[in-house]
């Protein structure tokens, strides 16, 4: 770099630095998410029918997996893409104003539940290999062990269950 000798080049973050600089950060607004929104492991934290909504409901979900219930890596990251998708279809399909995330831990288990005032239940459509669209039940049901959705009397919960090791 012809003149500039003498002076001190940026250090690059080494990939270990990086990833835990990435971890304390989504750590950070996790925290943040709970204080703003509530903890969907305590109750049902309500949140606004946006596209955006998905990033909240994904932080709130790996903190509450990883923060609180001391989750494996794997099981927290298949939740809270899971929780995604489900969040996803929510906004996507039922035309509400707001959903609610609420998640829950028995023994040996994990449920994750997003409630819509939408009577329409989800279906498992067939994926192809093409597909661009479609694909978020598919790996639902891929991913968890158990899903599915109970009917309300006004709107439906559809749910992802885990199994998960006691502590």
């Amino acid at each position: 770099m012809a003149g500039l000798e003498g002076v001190e080049q940026p250090r690059r973050r080494s990939s270990a630095s990086a990833l835990r600089f990435t971890a304390a950060l989504e750590d950070e607004q996790g925290l943040k998410a709970l204080e703003l929104y509530g903890n969907p492991a305590e109750a049902e934290v309500t949140l606004p029918s946006m596209p955006e909504s998905a990033s909240t409901a994904r932080r709130l979900t790996q903190c509450v997996a990883v923060r609180l219930w001391g989750l494996p890596p794997q099981i927290a990251e298949h939740a809270v893409l899971l929780v995604s998708e489900l969040v996803g279809n929510a906004v996507r399909h039922t035309g509400a104003r707001s959903f609610g995330l609420r998640m829950l831990r028995r023994r040996g288990w994990i449920r994750v539940e997003v409630r819509d005032p939408s009577r329409g239940l989800p279906c498992l459509m067939p994926v192809h290999e093409m597909d661009t669209t479609g694909r978020g039940l598919f790996l639902v049901d891929k991913l968890s062990d158990r899903w599915g959705a109970d009917l309300l009397p006004r709107g439906k919960i559809t749910w992802f269950e885990m199994r998960v090791a006691d502590r």
